[in-house]
C-alpha cells in the first residue's frame, strides 16, 4: 500500500488486452486514498477490489455497481465506508489473514468484510472469538426483547385457558410484570426465610416439648408454621407446573428439582408418621422421619430464584470448573506428598499421632487449608519443618486459581447488566419508531386531504427509519424490526 501520486489509471474505454497484473487502481475510502496493484488483488478474484480491475471495460454502469462514486479526471474510486476497518481488511491481500483492531465493533467489522466480499475464513481465530461472543450477546438481547414482546402481545385466536395459563406463568415467573406479581415474589421470599428460621429454631432444646413416650419433638406452633410454609410452596409449585409452556423442561430444571426436594420430605415424613408405624417399628419410623427432616435444608437454595447475585455466583462456578479442578488437583497432590512425609518422619517418635498414611490425610487437609484443629500435630523437628512447608504450599495452591474465578464472576455480572440495558434500549427504540411512524402517517393523511387526495390516501404513510449496519437479526427476521444495537457503542 502506498499513497496515491501520479496514477497510471486507465480510462473507462481501456483496451482489455492490457494485463491486469500491471493495472493500478486508486481507492478512496472515507477520505483515505490508497493504491493497489492488480497482481495483489487478483490473488482473490471474488473480492470487490479485484472486481474493480475488470469493471472499467463495462462502462459507468458497471463501475457504479461496485462503488459509491467515480472521478474519471482523478481516476479514483470512492467508497463511503469505515476506513479503519478497511485498513484491517486489506491485510488479506498481503498477509493472507485479517486481524481486527481493538475498539472496532465485531458485528460492524463482519458487515464490512461482507461488503468487500472477503470470506470470514480469513479472519484470525483470536478475532473470531470476539465475533462469536458478540453474536451470543445479540442472540441473548433478541431473546430477552422477544420475551418482553410476547408478554405484551395478546393473541386473540388463543383460547381462554391459554390466555389464563400465560397470565399465571407471567405472574409467578416475572415479578417485574406487575405490582401484584412483585408483592407475590416478596411474599414467597419471606416464606423461604421463615421456613429456614423455623427449621433452625426447632432444634433448640428449650423450645422443644416432650411427647408421651419421653422423646423430644418440635413445638406444635413451629409445626403449624412449617405446615403453612409447605402449603405455600406446594401451591406455588403446582401452579407453575400447570402454567408452564414446556412441562418436561420445567420438571428437569435444576431450581425446580430443588423445589421438589424442599417439599417432598414433609409429605414423606407425614406418610411415615401415620402409616409407617403399622409396617415397621416405631424407632425405625422416627429415624427415617429425622433423616427426611434434615433434607429441609434444601429449601435455602430456593433463595437463588429471587436473588440475581446467587444466580451469578452459580454461573461463575459453572464457568470455573477448570480452575476448580486445578485447585483440587494441587491440593490432592500436596495432601498425598506431605501426609506421606509426615508419617515417615513421625513414626519413630514413641508418642506419635500419625498412625498411618491414610490417617495422615486428615492432618494434611486441615494444615494445607490453614484450618489447624490441633487434634493431630507433629512432635519431631523434621515433622514440624514438613508442616511449615505444607502450610506455605497450601496457601499458594489455594491462592493461584482464585483470581480467574473472581474474574468470571465480575465478567458475567457486568455482562448481565449490559444486556439488560441493551434490551431496554431496543424496546425504547421500537416504541420511538412506532410513535414516529404513526405521527408521519397522520401528517401525510392530513396533507393528502388538504391536496384533495390527488396522491391517494396512503401516500407518505410509510416511515423511512434510518438505521446502522448493526441490528438484531433475530428480531428483524420475525418482527421486521431494524433497530440500533446500543451495546456496540
Amino acid at each position: 500500500i502506498k499513497m496515491a501520486g501520479d496514477s497510471r489509471f486507465p480510462d473507462v474505454d481501456v483496451d482489455r488486452s492490457e494485463k491486469n497484473e500491471e493495472t493500478e487502481i486508486v481507492v478512496n475510502v472515507g477520505g483515505v486514498r490508497q493504491v493497489f496493484y492488480g497482481d495483489n488483488l487478483n490473488q482473490y478474484p471474488e473480492t470487490r477490489l479485484a472486481e474493480l480491475i475488470n469493471c472499467l471495460s463495462g462502462g459507468y454502469d458497471s463501475i457504479f455497481s461496485l462503488c459509491d462514486d467515480y472521478d474519471p479526471g482523478k481516476r479514483e474510486f470512492y467508497f463511503d465506508r469505515d476506513p479503519d476497518a478497511f485498513k484491517c481488511i486489506i491485510d488479506v491481500y498481503y498477509f493472507g489473514e485479517i486481524h481486527m483492531k481493538k475498539g472496532i465493533c465485531p458485528i460492524c467489522f463482519k458487515n464490512e468484510m461482507e461488503f468487500w466480499k472477503v470470506d470470514l475464513k480469513f479472519l484470525d481465530d483470536c478475532c473470531k472469538t470476539h465475533l462469536s461472543e458478540k453474536k451470543e450477546e445479540l442472540e441473548e438481547i433478541a431473546r430477552r426483547v422477544q420475551l418482553i414482546l410476547d408478554d405484551l402481545g395478546v393473541d386473540a385466536s388463543e383460547s381462554r385457558w391459554k390466555r389464563c395459563q400465560k397470565y399465571i406463568w407471567k405472574f409467578l415467573e416475572k415479578p417485574e410484570s406487575s405490582y401484584p406479581a412483585r408483592v407475590t415474589a416478596v411474599l414467597s421470599f419471606l416464606f423461604i426465610l421463615i421456613s429456614s428460621v423455623v427449621m433452625c429454631v426447632g432444634t433448640i432444646p428449650d423450645l422443644q416439648v416432650i411427647d408421651t413416650e419421653g422423646n423430644r419433638m418440635e413445638h406444635p406452633t413451629l409445626d403449624s408454621i412449617e405446615t403453612a410454609c409447605i402449603g405455600w410452596f406446594t401451591m406455588e409449585y403446582v401452579l407453575r407446573l400447570i402454567s408452564s409452556p414446556n412441562k418436561l423442561h420445567f420438571v428437569l430444571s435444576f431450581m425446580n428439582i430443588v423445589d421438589v426436594l424442599a417439599i417432598l420430605p414433609f409429605y414423606v415424613s407425614l406418610t411415615l408418621t401415620h402409616l409407617g408405624a403399622k409396617l415397621m417399628e416405631l424407632s425405625n419410623v422416627q429415624q427415617a422421619v429425622q433423616a427426611l427432616r434434615i433434607m429441609r435444608i434444601a429449601r435455602i437454595f430456593k433463595l437463588a430464584r429471587h436473588s440475581s447475585g446467587l444466580q451469578t455466583l452459580t454461573y461463575a462456578l459453572k464457568r470455573s470448573f477448570k480452575e476448580l479442578g486445578l485447585l483440587l488437583m494441587y491440593l490432592a497432590v500436596g495432601i498425598f506428598v506431605f501426609s506421606a512425609l509426615g508419617y515417615t518422619m513421625e513414626q519413630s517418635h514413641p508418642e506419635t499421632l500419625f498412625k498411618s498414611i491414610p490417617q495422615s490425610f486428615w492432618w494434611a487437609i486441615i494444615t494445607m487449608t490453614t484450618v489447624g484443629y490441633g487434634d493431630i500435630y507433629p512432635k519431631t523437628t523434621l515433622g514440624k519443618l514438613n508442616a511449615a512447608i505444607s502450610f506455605l504450599c497450601g496457601v499458594i495452591a489455594i491462592a493461584l486459581p482464585i483470581h480467574p474465578i473472581i474474574n468470571n464472576f465480575v465478567r458475567y455480572y457486568n455482562k448481565q447488566r449490559v444486556l439488560e440495558t441493551a434490551a431496554k434500549h431496543e424496546l425504547e427504540l421500537m416504541e420511538l419508531n412506532s410513535a414516529e411512524g404513526k405521527a408521519a402517517s397522520s401528517k401525510s393523511e392530513l396533507e393528502d386531504l388538504a391536496r384533495g387526495g390527488k396522491e391517494g390516501p396512503f401516500h407518505g404513510s410509510r416511515l423511512k427509519v434510518s438505521h446502522s449496519d448493526t441490528f438484531i437479526h433475530l428480531l428483524s427476521e420475525e418482527k421486521h424490526y431494524r433497530t440500533r444495537l446500543q451495546s456496540c457503542k
